[in-house]
């Protein structure tokens, strides 16, 4: 075989990336937009030792899976990558990519995880569901400004004012912001040469508000007319917020530090009801948040719902336990817990998230939550240490009971990706708490930490995947880990 070749292959398994694998002459090939029971014909476009990769080309026989992506970039846009999977079998997907890393990488035997995994929570409906867009803003090859999303692993801008997976205002925004930049001669910001000054366009959606706000980041520190992207913005239905984030550094990171509001209000509001675990039908009781620009908030309220109650359902609350909310962001599943505990204590490392977490507890009528900003490893370890008898105990801002502080007696962890340090995870450890619920965006690193706290005294009694990224590969998995008795 050389590069080039048009080789025909049966796809007969999946990547965590969503890449098609079939075998030709025994060697592995990964093809991008392949479906598990695809034939395809593939050319070949690299090979390594033992496996290459190909780009499809032809469709001989489609699997009984395959659909009509309903975005006509699906297959050139890095934002999704399985829409021409059907729904049903994106779930099965996502599970089995769960099951196989719990398996591989953390150890455990399959028998088990399979027997603790619980039915994966899928979406009413995985299209509209984001409520959060940010969109580079940029040139075309005519010199026309566009915007959209980037193609897979470059930063070549797909123009596309209207994604599926968004919600519908979020074109109107798009095509309003652009008209401004026409008219008024707005340059769009060039990653070559660091010149020209709109970069991305964020854009946020509260869907129990109806709230709308609009981001533009800059390379700058003021727009040209202002007032006018004012007239424009501001007169769509919904719009809260409008304001003007500036990032003057070479840099892939979207948002700067400084944000100025240009008009409206600093922040929109949205809120998370509490749902019932048997049938996830939402309950009466809801908790608001406020959002700012840079708030870290889940991009699926629909589906965050059910994964938070599943987090208060796994985390077996009586209203007597001391609980410790690690990576808690602007406090959305502290404020959830904070319901059902004596106390909650959030740890999250962005100050502004800090703030919008005591904010959020404020609005709620919430008192018996405490926020501490740094990063997990580092409070922990400063904020937790030995009694003079050589019980744990909290050093400080913790909830004094009879003149002792109390340790934890259940720990929920959502780390980043990349999982929890490992500084943390002997904290955690050290704390010897009954039950730690650890809610994960990327079941790798997920296996690694639950053979670590396994390793430290623990086992897991149960686990659920729930999919909060419709049409991509991402699925957010909760485990429910437990101190072992003997």
């Amino acid at each position: 075989m050389e590069k080039n070749d048009i080789i025909e292959l049966k796809i007969e398994d999946m990547s965590e990336d969503g890449s098609g694998i079939g075998k030709h002459e025994g060697m592995a090939f990964f093809v991008k937009d392949a479906v598990i029971g695809d034939t395809v014909a593939a050319k070949v476009m690299k090979i390594k030792k033992s496996y290459g990769f190909a780009r499809l080309m032809e469709i001989k026989e489609a699997s009984p899976d395959r659909v009509e992506p309903r975005c006509c970039f699906a297959r050139s846009c890095g934002g999704c990558q399985l829409q021409q999977m059907s729904y049903a079998g994106q779930l099965l997907f996502k599970q089995r990519k769960a099951v196989n890393n719990l398996t591989r990488l953390g150890g455990f035997e399959r028998a088990f995880v399979e027997r603790v995994m619980e039915p994966i929570v899928g979406m009413e409906e995985p299209y509209g569901y984001r409520n959060k867009a940010q969109f580079p803003v940029g040139m075309n090859a005519k010199g026309e400004l566009v915007t959209g999303f980037y193609a897979g692993r470059t930063h070549t801008i797909i123009p596309n004012t209207d994604c599926a997976l968004g919600v519908p205002v979020n074109r109107t925004v798009l095509e309003k912001t652009l008209m401004y930049m026409r008219e008024y001669g707005v340059p769009a910001y060039n990653e070559k040469t660091g010149k020209g000054l709109v970069r991305h366009i964020v854009i946020r959606y509260g869907f129990d508000s109806g709230e709308v706000m609009a981001c533009l980041v800059v390379n700058g520190r003021k727009l040209p007319k202002e007032d006018a992207l004012l007239g424009y913005l501001s007169r769509i239905r919904g719009m809260a917020s409008i304001s003007l984030n500036v990032n003057q550094k070479d840099t892939n990171v979207i948002l700067g530090d400084e944000t100025r509001l240009l008009w409206g209000e600093p922040v929109i509001a949205d809120a998370l009801y509490l749902r019932d675990v048997s049938n996830f039908q939402r309950l009466g009781e809801k908790t608001s948040y406020q959002i700012s620009p840079r708030s870290f908030y889940q991009v699926n309220p629909m589906q965050t719902e059910k994964l938070y109650s599943l987090a208060l359902d796994y985390a077996g609350l009586t209203g007597n336990e001391i609980v410790w909310d690690l990576y808690c962001g602007i406090g959305t599943i502290s404020l959830f817990l904070a319901r059902r505990a004596k106390w909650v204590y959030g740890v999250e490392a962005v100050p502004q998230a800090i703030e919008d977490a005591k904010r959020n507890a404020a609005l709620n009528g919430i008192e018996n939550v405490s926020f501490f900003t740094g990063k997990a490893e580092d409070v922990l370890t400063e904020l937790y240490g030995e009694a003079e008898d050589g019980e744990k105990m909290l050093l400080d801002g913790g909830l004094q009971m009879g003149g002792r502080l109390q340790r934890p007696d259940v720990i929920v962890v959502d780390p980043p990706r990349k999982g929890c340090d490992k500084k943390c995870l002997e904290t955690m450890l050290g704390a010897r708490p009954e039950r730690i619920v650890y809610v994960s965006c990327d079941s790798a690193t997920l296996a690694r930490d639950l053979k670590a706290l396994c390793e430290g005294g623990y086992e897991v009694k149960r686990a659920r995947c729930v999919d909060q990224f419709g049409q991509t590969t991402h699925v957010e998995t909760i485990v429910l880990i437990q101190k072992k008795t003997s």
